[in-house]
């Protein structure tokens, strides 16, 4: 069964799912994320970020990516993902001359404030087949648990 992945209209540069053919790309408007799930836009969303994209969100554009924090813990699944590693931040390798400490603190604060994990991924590679594993166990967990309502509706009728 082919996963819908939607990729946010004002994404500059969207990841690259070439190289799986049960995914199919389409592009909409999200109210917040940068890739969500044809049909649950509304309850998965994920923020994609570089590292330099990722620090100036939590410095210069800190209120408004505070508002995106908060509009995100209206979704089910939530989550950030950084084309990147911990470890680059841990060694200052991007221009702000902000402490390491603190961006890594706040990303631990707003995990618990908002709900919202970071998840280091290496590389637009490495993001690309997180969203994809993400979106495809979302789904399947979903159509899981609709399964077991189904049935257990199904069972209700009966006694």
């Amino acid at each position: 069964m082919p996963l819908k992945i939607v990729i946010d209209s004002r994404e500059q540069k969207p990841l690259d799912f070439t190289r799986w053919p049960d995914v199919i790309v389409e592009t909409g408007t999200l109210q917040s994320g940068d890739y969500s799930i044809h049909g649950l836009e509304d309850r998965f969303a994920i923020e994609r970020k570089s590292i330099p994209d990722l620090v100036a969100s939590l410095t210069s554009g800190r209120d408004r990516f505070t508002r995106e924090l908060e509009r995100l813990r209206a979704y089910e699944f939530r989550c950030i993902i950084v084309e990147g590693t911990l470890e680059q931040i841990a060694r200052h390798e991007y221009r702000s001359q902000t402490n390491p400490e603190s961006i890594l603190q706040t990303l631990a604060a707003w995990h618990i404030r908002y709900g919202v994990p970071t998840l280091w991924c290496g590389s637009p590679a490495g993001a690309a087949y997180q969203v994809r594993a993400l979106a495809r166990w979302y789904v399947e967990d979903a159509q899981k648990r609709l399964e077991s309502i189904v049935k257990a509706a199904g069972e209700g009728q009966a006694a």
